[in-house]
């Protein structure tokens, strides 16, 4: 018959197999791409500042024009 210490032992290998399995998932080859992109998502709306120069606010004072 089963007792507790067979249910611990039984979850104990369960558990160690699962984490196998994401650590296989996580670092295998096939996934590095997807996971450079997600990497990188936040910073893709970002306009890069040397192809599009943007003037700073404050540099009209008294209401100068450009020249």
């Amino acid at each position: 018959m089963m007792d507790i210490n067979d249910l611990k032992g039984i979850s104990t290998v369960f558990v160690m197999i699962a984490f196998l399995g994401v650590c296989w998932w996580a670092y295998s080859p096939s996934r590095k791409k997807q996971f450079e992109e997600a990497a990188n998502a936040p910073f893709a709306d970002e306009v890069d500042p040397q192809a599009t120069p943007v003037e700073p606010e404050g540099d009209n004072e008294k209401g100068q024009e450009k020249l």
